[in-house]
């Protein structure tokens, strides 16, 4: 348990400096944008490409976890569905309660893969993320198109081209292709990208910290603190019990475990300001799960024995 934890901890130190730094005003706050898009669009790319390339996914975990995974957002996004007419909320708070139980933030969850699984972890987590990308995407599009303030629509080709621009799933698609073709490592570029990839990690979850706001916690604390116990509490069993299910050894069930854990995504927050969906929900939906993950994920992982 005290290894888990040492090599967790550093995650969500990193989480509380961006917190601190973007707080106490070391940076205005017009720089954290470009840092964001840096992170996502250069960084992250270039740290997730050669890792999943090189790294040895020949076994059957990859399908269970992605499998596993898919199969919970959509039991999830259906109970939360049913349960709406149950809930004292408007339309665009609605939404955010959509997207704060099925959407989770990729700058915790892979740098807490890479801390625990290693190298082969992370490759099966990028098959994870392949997967659970359009489905939570065209999920919570369709629900803030119905219910959120402004009632956009989408098209179909314009949803398609959103999800495929996503850099994240791009890079994880790249790098799952160069693997699956046996493409041998091209020295220039791929010590580039690990150049690039270096930084990636400790920049994404500072901009993860920095984007925190906890203003709306004290505020909507049973509707956030509602959400908050779904995301961290009941969807990490489901997903590791489906995984289980179809067949997914105990590193697949680890991730898929953190998957369930991983705490709301900064993503959802900008998408509810954009379709009509409520922003601050959304924010204080993402900063109580972020938090409330540094004490969950060590404690599943020690539950449920899988590191």
């Amino acid at each position: 348990m005290g290894a888990l934890v040492a090599g967790v901890v550093p995650v969500f130190v990193l989480i509380a400096i961006g917190y601190g730094l973007r707080k106490s005003d070391f940076l205005p706050d017009a720089t954290w944008r470009p840092i964001e898009k840096l992170s996502i669009h250069i960084l992250y790319p270039g740290f997730l490409i050669p890792a999943i390339w090189s790294a040895d996914i020949s076994g059957g975990g990859a399908g269970a976890a992605g499998a596993a995974s898919v199969t919970s957002v959509i039991i999830i996004a259906t109970l939360t569905l049913a349960l709406k007419p149950l809930m004292k909320i408007d339309g665009p708070a609605f939404t955010s309660v959509f997207q704060g139980a099925i959407r989770w933030n990729s700058f915790v969850f892979l740098p807490v893969i890479q801390s625990v699984y290693g190298p082969d972890g992370l490759a099966l987590a990028a098959v994870v993320i392949a997967a659970m990308i359009p489905v939570t995407n065209i999920l919570c599009v369709i629900a803030l198109v119905r219910w959120g303030a402004d009632q956009k629509t989408m098209s179909p080709w314009s949803l398609t081209k959103a999800i495929l621009s996503n850099p994240i799933l791009l890079a994880c698609l790249i790098g799952l292709a160069l693997n699956l073709t046996g493409v041998p490592r091209l020295g220039g570029i791929s010590d580039t990208l690990e150049l690039l990839g270096g930084a990636a990690l400790p920049l994404g979850l500072i901009v993860a910290g920095a984007g925190l706001s906890f203003a709306e916690v004290a505020r909507r604390k049973i509707t956030i603190g509602a959400v908050s116990f779904v995301k961290l509490v009941i969807t990490p069993p489901l997903m590791w019990g489906l995984c289980i299910l179809y067949g997914g050894d105990q590193t697949a069930q680890g991730i898929a475990l953190l998957c369930g854990a991983a705490p709301g995504a900064a993503a959802s927050y900008i998408l509810a300001r954009q379709m009509g969906g409520d922003a601050p929900l959304m924010a204080g939906i993402v900063a109580l799960t972020t938090v409330g993950s540094a004490v969950s994920i060590p404690v599943l992982l020690a539950l449920f024995h899988l590191a």
